[in-house]
């Protein structure tokens, strides 16, 4: 079987990027949606290491030090989720500050487990890793102590993303357009090729079989 030439995948693409842009936009005026996308990304980010990285650690403290990490980040999104969807947040403060030093736990804790893996227990570590948990120990200590920190901090943030994810999309959605088009100009050109070759048929006159069959008599 012949592989397809083109795909559809391009019209998920430009609809997950005018979702992204939706999404991102309508965050800057609601305080739950912040909420629950943020613990949705730090249970996403929990759940979806525990099998490669207990896999790839070779020491069982390292495992049991991850593991717990792991746990309650897991629970920490689990609540986020959970006030989000049950509480009133713009007339309740106490969970803005529940977010707040939440978040700032999720950082630090990464930076922290990172760090002690490497120097105390020999966990190898390339440079854009070691600066990437730089951050993070920087932005858990930034949003503990950041008075003006707050949930349209993030929005903001993850509007940045969500542009940013939605320009990609649509860039990798436009290629994928362009590929299906020239497809289509192709079946086209075929078609206009065999339409062709019928008129030039139709054209050639008809002889007579019994004529052409009778032999030429000078």
């Amino acid at each position: 079987m012949s592989q397809m030439k083109y795909g559809y995948g391009w019209v998920l693409k430009f609809i997950l990027a005018a979702i992204l842009v939706g999404i991102g936009i309508y965050m800057i005026f609601a305080n739950e949606v912040v909420y629950t996308i943020t613990g949705v990304a730090i249970v996403v980010f929990s759940i979806f290491r525990v099998v490669p990285l207990m896999k790839s650690l070779n020491k069982e403290v390292l495992r049991t030090i991850n593991l717990i990490e792991i746990i309650f980040d897991t629970l920490i999104g689990g609540v986020m989720i959970y006030i989000a969807l049950s509480r009133d947040l713009d007339n309740e403060a106490v969970w803005g500050y529940v977010y707040r030093y939440a978040l700032a736990f999720f950082f630090y804790a990464r930076g922290l487990v990172f760090f002690n893996s490497v120097v105390f227990f020999g966990e190898k570590a390339e440079i854009p890793k070691f600066w990437i948990h730089i951050t993070f120990l920087t932005l858990g200590a930034i949003i503990a102590v950041l008075p003006g920190f707050d949930y349209g901090s993030v929005a903001i943030f993850l509007l940045f993303i969500s542009f940013i994810g939605a320009a990609y999309l649509g860039y990798d959605g436009f290629g994928g357009y362009k590929k299906y088009r020239e497809y289509q100009k192709e079946i086209n050109a075929g078609k206009e090729k065999e339409k062709e070759k019928v008129i030039e048929e139709e054209k050639r006159p008809i002889l007579d079989k019994e004529e052409e069959k009778r032999p030429y008599v000078n």
